[in-house]
């Protein structure tokens, strides 16, 4: 694969460089494990390329008495490079840790992809209840198929444990999965009608809905994935160890991430309209395709959700996210909630670090998410005493629900410290509401007693979609998609616009924690019929507050940091429903709605709290016309029109306090 490809793969997948690398620079993994490859054949006959590295210590004897290892695998569309018996990577599984506790670790291309056969389908939608071609409820695999059989992931997981279990000798007779990323999306995605021997999986910053998570929020699309597209929207002609898709790569895209001094903001604005796209770059790539001709949540979208089929789990689920994950944030906490609500007697905890994507998965040494410093040595904190207590206890221990790990394990990213609850969200949260006010004060029920905004104050802004507000100070990483800093970026270049609202509250006088969901409850007016609408937690550093040594810009400074917490996007015309979208009434006082994700973040003595409200969010979000089309992928130039919004002081930003 080519260097700039395998990079942004990497990105994609949260794995560590190490981990694929075909030249290891440590020989721990070739000494004490001998790697195989196998073509495990699914029901349908369809092979899938396997790799697994197994103990030698498990290859030296046959004795009855000696060791048996359980079953450690990933599933994946990003490649189990590298390929060949002969070829070792430099580590195996989730961590080092359990590298050296050693298991059978498991590698497997999905369906389509690198040197699987079969043809590869973005989020493979799940098959309710066992398929047609399966006799018993089991999905037990079957040489020959009593009906039409499809395929999704979890029969293909099923299959492939039952062969493993069967021709992989020294096996203990369990099974865990693990995966970031996409590969969560196959982790969460083999739960439905599990294997029985599947006893422990981990999905670990889960795609779970493509209209809510990384290609989109809240139906609202992710320009900055344009650049993804070649990756998942082309078929590869045949099982191969190369990229077939480089050339459908922009080669602007690639020549500006390769010098790193090309401005993505001009770069992604002088694209134009989203219909652009088609014409230039991907006329034949059957994955835009799919985007363009399903701008809603139609069945589409709906079919390749994985959280409806979260019911009747089976296998203990630790679901694992960070909380500046700017990729999958909604998907570890919607697939946490979904098993806690539709499968009340599984084994399911979640764990929420201070990480960006899938960066638990290595250690760094000092932890930081932008210029925030967060402590030493956080990720093998979670790999030794969470990751690892997990796994060992369900694959090698006991193997009951009885563990010594909490319900939930988050950190609260502002007092910078690990808590644990026994539920998520915690009952004993308290609702707390803000005011918008036009003065740009944030007002709490709490400072205003009972007297209540007027709802006919308003604040207003002029929302021009030619001249976006960006969502990042840093023009060069919006030559890559949805880049690593902004979820924790200072926001002080925003709140200087006239086209960004901010409202702060006076200095607190003592710690405020905030624990739990955000609603934005907006009351809005526009001049135009369609408008999208972003909301943004932001904690407002004191003037006094000291830089620490570890920042990576010498050039900022933390004394006045509008570090965002959290936000997010709604698309408007989506304010009633995302399968059929409705225009706005000029003028009209309109309820928009909408949840921002979860936060654990205490706002200390000192601080402020910042609500900031704007409109555009580019390159990040692509731009809404702000005249109501059927479809914004098709928009023409002309449809993108200037237009004045309204936020009346009646709106309320809702979060939950932790005492």
């Amino acid at each position: 694969m080519r260097p700039l490809l395998y990079l942004l793969c990497l990105l994609w997948s949260g794995l560590s460089l190490a981990q694929n690398s075909a030249q290891p620079t440590s020989t721990y993994v070739r000494d004490n494990y001998q790697k195989f490859e196998y073509k495990i054949p699914m029901r349908d006959g369809t092979k899938l390329h396997t790799a697994v590295y197994v103990p030698k210590d498990a290859l030296a004897t046959n004795r009855s008495d000696g060791p048996k290892y359980p079953f450690m695998m990933q599933r994946t569309c990003y490649s189990v490079a590298p390929y060949g018996v002969d070829k070792y990577p430099q580590q195996l599984g989730p961590s080092g840790t359990l590298m050296r506790d050693k298991y059978i670790f498991v590698y497997q291309d999905v369906r389509g992809r690198w040197m699987s056969e079969g043809t590869w389908t973005n989020m493979t939608p799940n098959v309710p209840d066992a398929p047609a071609a399966v006799a018993t409820k089991g999905r037990k695999a079957a040489k020959t198929p009593a009906a039409p059989f499809t395929p999704d992931e979890s029969s293909d997981t099923y299959d492939t444990i039952e062969w493993l279990l069967k021709n992989i000798p020294n096996n203990n007779g369990r099974v865990g999965q693990w995966g970031i990323s996409y590969p969560g999306f196959y982790t969460a995605a083999s739960l439905p009608d599990a294997h029985p021997a599947l006893k422990a999986a981990s999905p670990q910053a889960p795609v779970s809905d493509f209209f809510f998570d990384d290609f989109h929020h809240n139906g609202a699309f992710i320009q900055a994935y344009l650049f993804t597209y070649p990756v998942f929207g082309v078929q590869h002609p045949a099982p191969t160890t190369e990229s077939w898709y480089d050339k459908q790569y922009i080669p602007e895209f690639v020549k500006g991430f390769q010098t790193g001094g090309r401005d993505g903001y001009s770069f992604q604005l002088g694209i134009g309209p989203l219909k652009n796209v088609t014409s230039k770059y991907y006329p034949d790539n059957f994955y835009w395709k799919e985007t363009v001709e399903h701008p809603n949540y139609d069945e589409f979208w709906q079919k390749r959700s994985i959280l409806p089929h979260l019911k009747g789990i089976k296998p203990a689920v630790m679901t694992v996210g960070g909380w500046f994950d700017a990729e999958d944030l909604y998907g570890p906490l919607n697939v946490y909630k979904t098993i806690e609500k539709n499968s009340p007697g599984a084994y399911n905890t979640l764990v929420m670090g201070p990480f960006g994507h899938g960066r638990w998965s290595r250690e760094t040494g000092r932890t930081l998410h932008s210029n925030i410093y967060f402590g030493d040595s956080i990720a093998t904190f979670y790999q030794r005493n969470i990751e690892a207590r997990f796994f060992n206890h369900f694959l090698k221990g006991a193997g009951d629900g009885k563990t010594d790990l909490p319900e939930a394990y988050l950190f609260d990213t502002g007092r910078k410290a690990w808590k644990t609850f026994d539920k998520w969200p915690s009952p004993a949260a308290q609702t707390l509401s803000y005011s918008l006010l036009p003065d740009g004060a944030l007002a709490t029920n709490r400072v205003m007693g009972s007297t209540n905004p007027s709802g006919n104050d308003f604040s207003e802004f002029m929302s021009d979609p030619n001249k976006p507000v960006p969502y990042t100070e840093d023009n060069t990483t919006t030559m890559s998609f949805t880049p690593f800093n902004y979820m924790s970026e200072d926001q002080r270049f925003a709140s200087r616009r006239p086209d960004v609202l901010t409202f702060q509250t006076d200095v607190l006088t003592e710690d405020l924690t905030l624990g739990g969901e955000i609603m934005a409850k907006l009351k809005v007016s526009t001049t135009g019929t369609d408008a999208d609408w972003v909301v943004k937690l932001i904690d407002v550093y004191p003037d006094d507050e000291p830089s620490h040594p570890y920042l990576p810009n010498k050039n900022i400074i933390l004394s006045g940091y509008q570090q965002m917490v959290r936000s997010e996007v709604m698309r408007g015309r989506f304010r009633n429903s995302f399968e059929k979208p409705e225009p706005f009434k000029p003028g009209e006082i309109t309820d928009v709605n909408f949840r921002l994700q979860d936060v654990l973040h205490t706002f200390k003595k000192g601080h402020r709290v910042m609500i900031q409200v704007q409109s555009t969010w580019f390159p990040l979000i692509d731009r809404n016309p702000q005249t109501f089309v059927p479809n914004i992928f098709l928009a023409d130039e002309k449809d993108f029109q200037k237009q004045t919004h309204r936020v009346y002081s009646s709106s309320t930003i809702e979060v939950q306090v932790l005492k």
